[in-house]
């Protein structure tokens, strides 16, 4: 095992526990803004799993998956923006 794997192996760890954190303010958060920004988080920490995995096998296979992942995450944020703003501006 390389440097480097053993440094991504540590960091993947680090990241599970922000993992379970962010799951469980997702399931327990008290409003819905709050469960959709740790949805935002878990899509992040998914994004940090695809490029450690890049690093680690060296394939840059992953990097795309972070990407699409990523991309989708953007929209979903910019869509759930305008809906709490139209939300807002109803009586």
């Amino acid at each position: 095992m390389t440097p480097i794997q053993i440094l991504a192996a540590v960091l993947a760890s680090v990241l599970a526990l922000a993992l379970v954190l962010a799951a469980w303010r997702m399931i327990r958060g008290p409003s819905f803004a709050d469960r959709f920004i740790a949805l935002d988080m878990l899509t992040a920490i998914a994004v940090s799993f695809a490029a450690l995995t890049t690093v680690a096998t060296g394939s840059d296979v992953f990097l795309d998956i972070g990407l699409g992942i990523a991309l989708i995450n953007f929209v979903a944020t910019a869509a759930f923006a305008v809906f709490v703003e139209r939300k807002g501006r109803k009586p």
